[in-house]
This record gives structure tokens, C-alpha cells and sequence, in this order.
């Protein structure tokens, strides 16, 4: 009985502890599926807002709006593209990359608390260089992305293309024609009328009219059969018309 129930003790704390591994799974999961759409919609609620900035506001101001558009957008396509050709080296660039995009937005949304115009201004020629050389690192590795999977597709198309090419073909040559025969089925059917009636009516021609009923001969009394060759050095004897064996 003690046996018994350390089993079952033991059963129960497996179960447990189960248990307690998957509701803390299941909370971290929610968890960050929460975080996840909390960020999206602050990125949401956010880029909506610079782009009401960047109409709304003229000058230096308006300006640091939409480099801050661009390079949002830029980093998120590449991502996405990347994400999609499923490229590990190249993720791993963007990774650097966006960390530096990271830190130039962080940059940018402290310059437009900036009181002072004049250092906005003066700033922003340099901080415009940087995001263009982001966003063009972006582009370039975006594009490169776009070019190998249209490559890809392309050459897979052209094999299928091939492919199914090569199969039409076979299709039509096994197809049955309703018209003349093919080689073979004529080959056959030539054969049969040489080694058949065709071959009896030239045989009948070249030896020319044969005796009837001359058993020695090999005549079976029958038109169109080949007799025997005569043997040799018996000449063959024709029967006289009106002899017969009363006559002899």
C-alpha cells in the first residue's frame, strides 16, 4: 500500500508541476502577444501623427516629420522582404542596420522638443545625411531581396514551362490518329497482304495456268494454289484433247 501510494503521489506532481509549466508558458505567450499589439498601435497612433506634422507643420519641423516617416518605412519593407526570402545574412545587416535607425529616430523625436529653431536647423542637414544613408542601405538590401525571388520565380517558370512542354508533346505522339496508320500498323498490314491472297495472285501469274486435279503435279484443283516444281529430268506430258483410256 505504501508503494501504491508513492505512485500516486508521484503522479500527482508530475501532473502538477505539467500543469504549472503550461499556465506559465500561456501567460508569456499572452503576454507578449499583448505587448505586441500595444506596440503596434503606439507605432500606429505615432506615425499617424507625423504625418499630421509633417502637412501641418512648415520648416525644420516638418521636415524632421518626414525624414522620420521615411526611415520607418523604409526599415519596416526591408524587414518584411527579407523576412519573406528568409535570408540570414542578410537579416543579420539589418538587424545593425536598424538598431542605427533606432537611435537616429530617437535623435530626431528629441529635436522636435527642441525650443531653439535655430539649432533644429542646424542640425537637421546632418541628421538628413545619416537617415539617407540608412534608408539607402535599407533599399539596397530590399531591392537585392526583391531581384533573387523574382529570379527564382522565373527560373522555376521556366521549367515548369519545359516540362510541361516536353509532356504535350508525348501526349500528342501517343495520341491515336483517325486517319492512315502509323508505320508499325502499316508495316503489319503489308506483310499480311504480301504473305497472304497478294502472294497467291503472283504466284498464279508467274507459273501461269496449271492442270486441274493433278495430284502428282500438286494441284488441288483450286485457283490461285502454286503447284509443285516437275522433277527434274522427267518432261512433263500434256494430255491430248479426245484421248482417254477408251481411246488407248
Amino acid at each position: 500500500m505504501e508503494t501504491v501510494g508513492l505512485i500516486v503521489l508521484l503522479i500527482v506532481l508530475a501532473f502538477g508541476a505539467l500543469v504549472t509549466v503550461a499556465v506559465v508558458k500561456t501567460a508569456q505567450k499572452v503576454k507578449r502577444g499583448i505587448e505586441r499589439s500595444t506596440a503596434q498601435a503606439r507605432r500606429a497612433v505615432e506615425d499617424q501623427r507625423l504625418r499630421a506634422r509633417r502637412f501641418a507643420l512648415p520648416g525644420a519641423l516638418g521636415e524632421l516629420a518626414q525624414l522620420r516617416l521615411e526611415l520607418r518605412t523604409s526599415i519596416d519593407s526591408t524587414f518584411e522582404a527579407l523576412d519573406s526570402a528568409e535570408l540570414a545574412e542578410a537579416a543579420a545587416l539589418m538587424n545593425r542596420l536598424d538598431s542605427h535607425a533606432r537611435a537616429l529616430d530617437a535623435e530626431l523625436r528629441l529635436l522636435e522638443r527642441e525650443p531653439d529653431r535655430s539649432r533644429v536647423a542646424a542640425q537637421l542637414p546632418a541628421l538628413t545625411e545619416r537617415a539617407h544613408r540608412i534608408t539607402h542601405s535599407a533599399d539596397a538590401l530590399r531591392w537585392a531581396a526583391q531581384d533573387r525571388a523574382r529570379h527564382a520565380v522565373t527560373d522555376d517558370l521556366a521549367d515548369l514551362t519545359r516540362e510541361v512542354d516536353m509532356e504535350a508533346r508525348a501526349l500528342r505522339h501517343w495520341e491515336p490518329a483517325a486517319g492512315p496508320l502509323d508505320g508499325s500498323g502499316a508495316a503489319s498490314f503489308g506483310e499480311h497482304a504480301v504473305g497472304g491472297s497478294g502472294a497467291g495472285r503472283l504466284g498464279g501469274q508467274a507459273a501461269g495456268p496449271q492442270p486441274y486435279g493433278n495430284p502428282a503435279a500438286g494441284g488441288t484443283g483450286r485457283a490461285g494454289d502454286s503447284p509443285a516444281a516437275p522433277s527434274a529430268g522427267r518432261p512433263r506430258l500434256r494430255k491430248l484433247p479426245g484421248s482417254g483410256p477408251s481411246g488407248a
